[in-house]
């Protein structure tokens, strides 16, 4: 099974394309369900977020889910196939296999981020992954790719000092925007009159950073006035209605927006005969502020170009290096339990065959009259306990050899040497038939003249016969 992660993100296309290029949530839902119809793909997760959109799938051929993926794509940003050869060769990238693992430790741990260590991340790939996984949209390799990814971001925000040092995009932005309202006469966060538009992740976050830093008053719009009410009760704040922005604008001096509105939601119009400086944050994509806005006296916008721009600082560097390394022992365990993982089903099937052949012999020595049920039992016991000692320290040992980088292909050799390919190609054919050795043609034309007892190995004067029931192993010759 292939693994790609297929997309792009702030740091393969500028702002404006991503803007031009995003995926809402309910388009998000569209693209993996029309992914799992292709037949190509068989689980998706699609990650759509203000600085990036990327599809994570697994696909029994890595070119079949990398065309698929990519035409879907297109279809969901409204490419033509001209635009499309043209624009994804640009901005976008394929991650597969260990470099697709790699990518989602680093995305979760908050490291490919615009904020290098921001948090905000890992709630957003857990919804991402929750909303798949309700949808039946996600298999075994998704399900444990996506757990230990997240158990890695925990761990990353756990056992370093990210969270002390890296701001989120609201941060980073906050601290631009009180810049801004420093140099028109407003002192500070803590000196201005604020509102969010958008009570969702974003402007939760927004609201609660306002909030602590003290800001004069501040107050909440949403289209569902309710969600407003609950998180301006949770902070202090007041709401108020969403759907009268110039009058929420004329009394504020930073205004935050952050909708997952498809359109504007602030346009000039809303600003019309405003007299004082303004500041406007824009956290969405695509973007919540009309350009029109920027043009006016005394209004500022930033959005998450500006962010980009300005190059707003994230974790220190000690902190980025200690993530780093954590990062580099999760991805190295987690490939390693890849690789033995991929020796785990030739093992199964090699264990299953012994276990046929082992049935058949017993079958046989079943079929005879001169063993009572305790000596048949016994000799049951006796066989399996031999195969699994003879099978124990191979199959435990190949796992281990497996996991080692740059290992051979154990589960290949294993189906070479036990013919484990022949056996699962022979359709309805018996297991033990199939992996039986042969006897040399003549040895087995002579046993086809002896009694059917003299050609049992279990006879203690075998030793010097071929066997000539399935499953029987030709003794060695002088």
């Amino acid at each position: 099974m292939n693994l790609l992660v297929v997309g792009i993100s702030h740091r393969s296309a500028a702002v404006e394309t991503l803007e031009r290029l995003a995926v809402g949530p309910e388009a998000a839902g569209h693209l993996a369900r029309a992914l799992l119809r292709g037949g190509e793909v068989r689980e998706a997760v699609v990650l759509s977020t203000c600085n990036r959109v990327e599809v994570y799938a697994t696909a029994a051929t890595f070119h079949g889910g990398l065309g698929a993926i990519v035409d879907e794509l297109h279809r969901a940003w409204g490419l033509t196939d001209r635009q499309a050869a043209l624009d994804f060769a640009s901005f976008g990238y394929v991650r597969h296999g260990a470099d697709a693992v790699a990518h989602a430790f680093r995305v979760a741990a908050g490291l490919d981020s615009m904020v290098a260590g921001e948090p905000q991340i890992l709630g957003q790939l857990r919804d991402a992954y929750d909303r798949a996984r309700e949808a039946d949209q996600v298999g075994r390799h998704l399900h444990e790719l996506f757990q230990q990814a997240l158990r890695v971001g925990k761990r990353v925000h756990a056992e370093t000092d990210v969270d002390a040092a890296a701001p989120s995009v609201v941060t980073a932005a906050l601290g631009l925007a009180e810049r801004e309202l420093d140099r028109a006469g407003v002192a500070g966060l803590s000196g201005a009159r604020a509102a969010v538009v958008g009570a969702g992740a974003m402007g939760g976050l927004a609201t609660a950073t306002l909030a602590r830093a003290g800001v004069t008053a501040l107050k909440v719009a949403n289209r569902d006035r309710g969600k407003a009410e609950r998180l301006a009760a949770e902070w202090g704040a007041e709401a108020a209605d969403y759907h009268d922005l110039a009058s929420l604008a004329a009394g504020v001096d930073l205004l935050v927006c952050a909708t997952a509105s498809t359109e504007p939601v602030l346009r000039a119009a809303h600003l019309e005969g405003r007299t004082g400086p303004l500041v406007v944050c824009d956290l969405a994509l695509p973007k919540d502020v009309a350009d029109d806005v920027a043009d006016l006296p005394g209004v500022g916008v930033i959005g998450i170009a500006e962010i980009q721009r300005a190059g707003a600082a994230g974790a220190a560097a000690e902190t980025l290096a200690a993530v780093e390394a954590l990062l580099a022992e999760e991805v190295e365990a987690y490939n390693e339990a890849l690789r033995a993982d991929a020796v785990t089903p030739t093992v199964a099937a090699l264990r299953s065959a012994a276990a046929d052949i082992v049935d058949a012999e017993l079958a046989r020595v079943a079929r005879r009259g001169d063993f009572t049920d305790d000596q048949r039992a016994e000799v049951a016991r006796t066989v399996h306990r031999v195969v699994q000692r003879l099978l124990h320290e191979p199959t435990v040992r190949v796992r281990e050899l497996a996991g080692q980088p740059g290992a051979p292909d154990y589960a290949r050799a294993l189906r070479d040497l036990f013919a484990l390919d022949a056996v699962a190609a022979a359709e309805g054919a018996d297991l033990a038939e199939a992996l039986k050795i042969s006897p040399e043609p003549a040895a087995e034309a002579a046993a086809a003249h002896r009694p059917a007892a003299e050609a049992c190995p279990l006879d203690a004067d075998s030793s010097s016969a071929a066997p000539t029931q399935p499953g029987g192993l030709a003794p060695s010759r002088p």
